[in-house]
């Protein structure tokens, strides 16, 4: 190697914690590992974690617009305390359940608690970077999940039981399901499921999560009589944290790349191809009933087409993009409809756009992954989906999917369920307090100023 190459490769000497269950031994309290990291990964990989950091006041922005504007406030705080509190839970024991580097097929163990021995060694995720950057942004992906889930309990749900959720779904739900998806030792893994950025660990989960917890709460006031207008009170913004979470998205799938590279380079091209064509799908598809142009509809469709992009968006050809975003945008649209035939009142129609469009884009990267793709970094390991010929890759898909489902809508059921057995816990604000809003009755602040008696009376 010329000195000149030399130069452009970072060469670091880690010493890495002792442990004997290491491969290399060894009796002394370190080991010397010559680990070589490319500048431009390190760089990529710190501005994929800020960019899903985004992602999360994004949330809240999204939820809070098409909230009323009494209880607007309240699903901002709750995006927000979902970075806290996850963040918390990752670093003492969540990361350590689903990336412990000598996890089983389920779950991890505790050798990562308060991340012990994470460091400077390659990460379980890849080689290219160290373990401490893959756990923090790792701990970003688990703190928007949760923010995800918690939208459900607009305009009726009280806090302190929605944070305790917080911290138990994240660890019984959340870390086990990232650990069989992503963890190499997990049974998808295993079995050779295709899960980029979060398909099943992020959307079906939150999604599944969502719909158990608006089941547990029951509908809001008002909402069985139609009697009280539901309709989103601020859309701008709708729109700005639709463009936080489109901007954060590059981040979320590109950076699911590890490094910074031309598999990185596609996922960022199909993830705004997608996320484009699902917002013109879903537009349309509104138009063509209420003959208006709807914005909350067009920003719907965007994250539409980004939810079922992520699953796929490492493994298909950017021209799959436009199928991604359509059937994506569509399959979300009409899915919306399915929370009146079930009775259940999911405000913010979280299930319709995360369950379904991770549902979808589990399925259509069954059928598009190609193994050409995943060899731009050097991945080989890959067989694709249809593809390829490769016919069985949508039974995996699909495995993954209904499991990933089926665990997270029952154990978020169960959860919510003993909860709200424990006296102080009662998941459901008081009949009086959804009359006054979360954001009065919970917080005592407001996201937009309400008009007080003293604004309507006019001085002598």
């Amino acid at each position: 190697m010329s000195l000149e190459d030399e130069l452009n490769q970072l060469n670091y000497t880690v010493l890495v914690p002792y442990n004997e269950s290491s491969p290399t031994g060894g009796d002394s309290l370190t080991q010397n590992l010559n680990v070589h990291y490319e500048s431009g990964d390190i760089a990529w990989m710190l501005a994929s974690t800020a960019l899903v950091l985004l992602m999360i006041p994004g949330v809240g922005f999204f939820y809070s617009g098409l909230a009323r504007r009494k209880s607007a406030l309240s699903l901002i705080w709750l995006s927000m305390m979902a970075t806290g509190v996850t963040s918390f839970q990752w670093f003492f024991w969540g990361y350590s359940l689903a990336f412990s580097h000598t996890a089983g097929k389920y779950i991890g163990n505790l050798d990562n608690l308060g991340f012990k021995n994470v460091l400077a060694a390659p990460s379980i995720g890849s080689s290219r970077i160290p373990d401490l950057l893959f756990a923090v942004y790792q701990g970003m992906f688990a703190a928007i999940t949760v923010a995800l889930a918690v939208g459900a309990v607009a305009e009726r749900g009280r806090m302190l039981p929605c944070v305790v959720f917080m911290v138990v779904w994240s660890t019984i739900i959340y870390d086990p399901i990232a650990c069989w998806t992503w963890n190499s030792h997990g049974w998808v893994a295993k079995m050779g499921g295709l899960d980029f950025a979060g398909g099943t660990p992020v959307h079906i989960a939150s999604g599944s999560a969502a719909l158990a917890y608006s089941l547990m709460l029951g509908k809001r006031r008002g909402h069985k009589t139609h009697e009280l207008n539901f309709r989103p009170h601020n859309v701008t913004q709708v729109i700005i944290g639709t463009v936080f979470l489109w901007v954060g998205w590059f981040g979320f799938n590109a950076g699911s790349a590890l490094s910074a590279n031309m598999r990185a380079v596609m996922a960022a091209v199909v993830t705004n191809l997608a996320a484009s064509v699902g917002g013109v799908t879903w537009c349309l598809l509104d138009y063509r009933l209420e003959r208006k142009w709807s914005a909350v509809g067009f920003c719907s469709g965007v994250v539409a087409g980004l939810v079922a992009i992520t699953p796929g968006s490492g493994f298909v050809p950017s021209w799959s993009a436009v199928v991604f975003g359509v059937v994506g945008g569509a399959a979300c649209n009409y899915a919306t409809k399915v929370k009146f035939f079930l009775g259940i009142d999911d405000a913010l129609d979280i299930f319709a756009v995360h369950a379904v469009g991770g549902l979808v884009g589990n399925l259509l990267t069954g059928l598009f992954a190609a193994d050409y793709i995943a060899h731009l970094d050097g991945t080989t390991m890959i067989n694709g989906g249809w593809l390829n010929g490769h016919f069985i890759q949508l039974a995996y898909q699909l495995a993954d999917s209904v499991s990933g489902f089926a665990y997270s809508f029952g154990g978020s059921c169960t959860i919510l369920f003993f909860l709200n057995l424990i006296p102080g816990l009662s998941l459901r604000a008081t009949e009086e307090a959804e009359v006054l809003g979360m954001d009065d009755a919970e917080i005592g602040e407001f996201a937009v100023g309400l008009p007080t008696l003293n604004q309507f009376i006019i001085p002598l």
